[in-house]
């Protein structure tokens, strides 16, 4: 059994601290031991208080979540659950730096997943080096073109079940979109993930991998062969025999790349 895990509540709009504060009531382990609407405050709460969570909206009237975050020293930095509503481009950044986030207006069921994994972390005493991932995301927001993980330059990172698996991104022969969701193939294994095909386009920042079709993504240096039809259709061969037909959409594009 665990003792109590205190936590605060930062927030200027009263409904929304009512709102956390109300389903917090129904989880033993947690003691809501104050609410904060200002930047000010919160600072003044975490310092005198030393909780072990806040829930911290990212805008507050008088500074950002951030802001606050800057002016606590790392020995005393709680554990953090943001609330936001930024959108999901931004969110990437909590993907790789912060524990979890909350994005407004959330459900229920998406605020005890968080807060289960706040209950599990302090049961068995997993929370080490969450404050260096804590101030590589306070970098990060002030300098997002810095590249603070060199995992991001090499890596994609996937985000299933709970954890976030990274994986070469040489090692990705094809992507293929299924419905609202994703498959990316290595010759290890399937990866399957709820994310756009433009958006991991745009997190290879990579020559090497062309979009062939509005549902088809191959990394090039894994082609075996290009193949021709009499019709002008073109398809293309991968090294471990997979044949994809490439769009007229795409054609002029990957013939370009392809220097074809």
């Amino acid at each position: 059994m665990i003792s109590p895990i205190k936590a605060i509540i930062i927030d200027d709009e009263f409904l929304a601290r009512k709102r956390v504060s109300n389903l917090l009531n129904d989880i033993k382990e947690i003691d809501l031991i104050e609410e904060c609407s200002s930047g000010k405050d919160a600072i003044n709460a975490i310092l005198t208080e030393k909780p072990d969570l806040i829930f911290l909206d990212i805008q507050i009237t008088d500074m950002t979540g951030f802001d606050v975050l800057k002016q606590i020293d790392e020995s005393v930095m709680p554990l953090i659950i943001f609330i936001t509503a930024f959108d999901e481009f931004a969110l990437k950044a909590f993907d790789f730096f912060a524990f979890d986030y909350l994005l407004k207006p959330f459900k229920d069921e998406r605020f005890f997943q968080s807060t289960n994994k706040v209950i599990d972390l302090y049961s068995t005493n997993k929370s080490d080096g969450l404050n260096k991932k804590i101030n590589n995301l306070l970098k990060y927001i002030e300098n997002p073109n810095a590249d603070f993980f060199e995992t991001k330059k090499s890596k994609l990172a996937i985000k299933a079940n709970g954890k976030i698996s990274f994986i070469e991104k040489n090692d990705i022969k094809y992507i293929q979109a299924s419905g609202y969701y994703a498959e990316i193939f290595t010759d290890q294994k399937k990866y399957l993930l709820r994310e756009s095909l433009n958006s991991l386009l745009d997190q290879l920042k990579s020559f090497k991998f062309i979009r062939i079709h509005r549902s088809t993504i191959i990394n090039s240096s894994l082609i075996k062969e290009v193949l021709y039809s009499n019709y002008g259709e073109i398809d293309v061969k991968m090294e471990d025999e997979k044949l994809f037909r490439i769009s007229k959409t795409h054609k002029k594009e990957f013939q370009k790349k392809m220097g074809i």
